[in-house]
Formats: structure tokens, C-alpha cells, sequence
């Protein structure tokens, strides 16, 4: 056989690409015009063309092309949720490749004869898909809001691509700029204390999102002298923090959420630590949601806390099972037994008693079973290569390992609803951290402690 009856057709990839640009362009406005809108809307992209054309044309200078930024920010700002869409639409379309430059380098890649040809061809390709509209987003970097700007427009990309497929080639030239723009060599850890600024404590209020800070007392114990707070920051967003992470410094821990946020609890002396506890981590950005920060984040906040600390021996989390519940109710409806047929019915019946977790009976009959199936539903529950649970795919992917799972170990009306108040900790390793990234990264392989893997027996 010979090698071109073995291989794939190389240009069918390139005549899905024709294909994908035609139905894009047929996709965009189909038959509309601004009569066919509501008037404001009509009225806001009428404003929006002489904008959008001079930034096309790279009309003037930059301060030409900063203020026209700065009128195209305001006016999106001011549009409404079906006003952003036509107007997303709009920059999807000004702002595309030159067609007959696209259809010409396809054309060339399909009758290149040599290497050389294709060479050439290729980089004709890549500059005929080299789209105005990175450049465009570009320009909005000269506003001191801009960067903020655009991720808080990636947010209503994320909200509208179900609705408006269309829309997905811009994201993808957005996320190619926000995924180099926020490579992790960029950003600034800092340790917040309560001495930090008012406005970066409050938006630690408003944007923890694992276990909701209740009132200013709440968040003034978890800054106490035996506690860590850090968060990743970006020069360009120097008041707008990414990623907050809150730590517990103890000798050792019991693996109750009640206990670690007691504010009646007393202070420990942080210098008798053995154990710095990762009990949140809160992502800041909807519009960064899928843009990775890089792996490995945890490792330089470890770091940290041993040039501090160099008593602590023990880095895990305490973390919640956001999707546990959820996939637990579904298996157990569902045909595929998770259990034999009668456990499983006692098990539904027992969960579905509103207060078997008050009852001491009841409780002690489903821990085993739920600690089972905890385990399966981190070690063994995927969606494609990656776990179920997003919080597991977050640790795993920085290097921790499974190292236990805890039995109701937020009892609160958010952990019940969401996990039955199951809870695993994430044990990080440094010497381990590299190579189970790697391991995960690549083969999907899980780390998980002994204790958790006999549980699948």
C-alpha cells in the first residue's frame, strides 16, 4: 500500500475550513438590517459603524484610536443584554478576514506541488486568518479599564454562544489574547490581611463563593493571626483580584467546616502549626472563566507560607463536592447499578428523609455506603479525560493527590444541598506536586492516598 492511499486526505481539513467560512458568513445578518431591529438598537449600531470602521482602517494615532475605544466601551456598557448581541454580531462581521484572501490561500494549499509551495501557502493561510478583530480588542489596552473591559465582555460571550454559535469565532480570538495576557509569569501574589485595602476586603465579601462570609466580624476571623489569606493579581487589573485562597494554620484538623470557621473558636499560635489548610478558593472573573492562569498556582502560595512558616509539615484542602449530589440522585434513579437494586432503594429512601443526617442510626448506616461512592465519583466518574467534579480537575491539575474523604463535613443547608455534607481533602506533596501534574496532564492518571483507594474495593 502506498503511503498516499494510507494517509488521510490532507485537504479535507481545509474543505471543512471553506465550508465552516461560508456557513459564517451566510450565518451573520442573514436578511437583516437596522429596520428589521428595534429602533434603539437601530439607532445604537448606526452609532457604533463610523467607530467601528475608523478602528478597522486604524483611522489617526492613538489618541484617535484611544478615545474611540473609550466611546465603543461606553456605548456597549450602556446597551442592554440583546444590544450587546447585535453589537457582538456586528464587530464578528466588520472585523472578518478578507474572504478572497481566504479563499485564494486555500486554494493555493489544495494545488501546492512541493513542500516549499505548501510552506508558502500555509503562511499565506495564517495571514489571511490573521482577522482584524485581534487588533481591535487590542486598541481597548490603551484605557486603563480596557483589559477589565474586555474580560467583563468575555462573560456575556460565554452567556450568549448557546443562543448565537456565531459568536464563537470571536470568542476564540479573545481567548487567544486573554490566554497570553494572563499567563501566570504575569501575575502578583499578595497576602491580604486585615489591613489591606477596604476596597480589596470588600470585594473578598462579595466575591468568595465556597463558604459565603456572613458579616465583617466573619471576615476578620478568617484573617486572624492564625489564618492566611492570598490572592493572584494582574497589573493591568491592580484592584481586581483573580483568585482568592483562605488557609487555616493548625495542629492538625478534624475535617468539620462548623469548626474552622467558629468565630468563637479560640486563636492558635500559628508558630504551633503543623498544617496549613486550604479551605477556599474562589475564582473572581466570569469573564476568565476556561482561560487557564497556568498550573501549578498553589505551589508559589506553598512556597510562601514555608519562608513564613517553616514549622508546617501538612498542605491539604478541605473542599467541597459541588456535583457529588447531583450525580449521586441521577445514578440512583438511573439503570446502571451503582449498588445492588435493595441497598440502592434503602439508600434513595434513607437520603431523602430530610433529617438522616440528625438521626444517629440513620447516619451511621449511610456513611460507609456515601464514602464508597464519594470515592468512585473522584476517582472512577469522568467526562472524557477529566473528572466529574470541577473542583477535583482544579487540584489534580496542580499536582495534589486524593488524600481523604470526610463524612458530613459541612452540615450547612448549601453543603447538604449539594454533597450531602461530604467533603475530600487535596494533599499537596512538593515532591510529588511536578510529577502527578505531569502524570494527570497526560494520561489523566489520578494520585489518591491508599485509604481512599481501598474504598473502591
Amino acid at each position: 500500500m502506498t503511503q498516499a492511499a494510507s494517509t488521510p486526505n490532507p485537504l479535507s481539513a481545509f474543505e471543512r475550513l471553506r465550508h465552516w467560512w461560508r456557513r459564517l458568513a451566510a450565518s451573520v445578518f442573514p436578511g437583516r438590517d437596522a429596520a428589521g431591529a428595534d429602533r434603539s438598537t437601530a439607532r445604537l449600531i448606526e452609532q457604533l459603524k463610523p467607530l467601528l470602521e475608523a478602528s478597522r482602517v486604524e483611522r489617526g494615532g492613538e489618541v484617535p484610536a484611544r478615545e474611540r475605544a473609550a466611546r465603543i466601551a461606553a456605548l456597549y456598557r450602556g446597551a442592554g443584554l440583546a444590544q450587546r448581541s447585535a453589537i457582538l454580531n456586528l464587530i464578528t462581521h466588520e472585523f472578518a478576514p478578507d474572504r478572497d484572501q481566504l479563499e485564494q490561500a486555500i486554494a493555493a494549499i489544495q494545488i501546492a506541488g512541493s513542500d516549499a509551495e505548501l510552506s508558502q501557502a500555509e503562511a499565506r493561510l495564517r495571514v489571511a486568518l490573521d482577522a482584524p478583530r485581534a487588533k481591535f480588542f487590542m486598541q481597548f489596552n490603551l484605557l486603563p479599564e480596557g483589559v477589565k473591559f474586555l474580560v467583563d465582555l468575555r462573560a456575556d460571550l460565554l452567556g450568549l454562544l448557546p443562543q448565537e454559535p456565531a459568536l464563537e469565532v470571536l470568542q476564540v480570538e479573545l481567548d487567544g489574547l486573554l490566554g497570553i495576557w494572563f499567563d501566570p509569569g504575569f501575575l502578583e501574589l499578595r497576602r491580604i490581611t486585615w489591613h489591606s485595602p477596604a476596597l480589596v476586603l470588600e470585594k473578598l465579601m462579595t466575591y468568595e463563593a465556597v463558604h459565603p462570609i456572613e458579616s465583617w466580624n466573619d471576615l476578620r476571623n478568617r484573617l486572624d493571626t492564625d489564618r492566611r489569606c492570598y490572592a493572584f493579581f494582574h497589573p493591568r487589573l491592580p484592584d481586581e483580584p483573580l483568585i482568592f485562597v483562605e488557609i487555616a494554620l493548625l495542629k492538625g484538623f478534624d475535617g468539620s467546616m462548623q469548626t474552622l470557621l467558629d468565630e468563637k473558636a479560640p486563636v492558635q499560635d500559628p508558630r504551633a502549626a503543623d498544617t496549613a489548610l486550604f479551605y477556599s478558593i474562589s475564582n473572581t472573573q466570569k469573564g476568565l472563566r476556561g482561560i487557564s492562569f497556568g498550573n501549578l498556582l498553589l505551589k508559589r502560595v506553598i512556597e510562601d507560607l514555608r519562608l513564613d512558616l517553616p514549622e508546617l509539615r501538612v498542605y491539604a484542602t478541605l473542599s467541597p463536592l459541588p456535583r457529588f449530589r447531583k450525580w449521586l440522585d441521577q445514578a440512583l434513579a438511573g439503570k446502571d447499578a451503582l449498588l445492588p437494586a435493595e441497598e440502592a432503594a434503602r439508600l434513595a429512601g434513607t437520603l431523602a428523609h430530610p433529617d438522616w443526617a440528625g438521626d444517629p442510626k440513620l447516619s451511621a448506616a449511610m456513611r460507609l455506603p456515601l464514602e464508597k461512592l464519594c470515592a468512585r465519583y473522584l476517582l472512577q466518574e469522568k467526562s472524557g479525560t477529566q473528572p466529574l467534579d470541577p473542583v477535583a480537575q482544579f487540584h489534580l491539575n496542580n499536582g495534589a493527590r486524593v488524600n481523604r474523604i470526610f463524612w458530613l463535613a459541612d452540615t450547612s443547608a448549601h453543603g447538604m444541598r449539594q454533597s450531602h455534607g461530604m467533603m475530600v481533602s487535596y494533599r499537596y506533596d512538593l515532591a510529588e506536586v511536578d510529577q502527578n501534574h505531569e502524570q494527570f496532564l497526560n494520561g489523566g492518571q489520578i494520585a489518591a492516598s491508599r485509604r481512599v483507594r481501598r474504598l473502591l474495593g
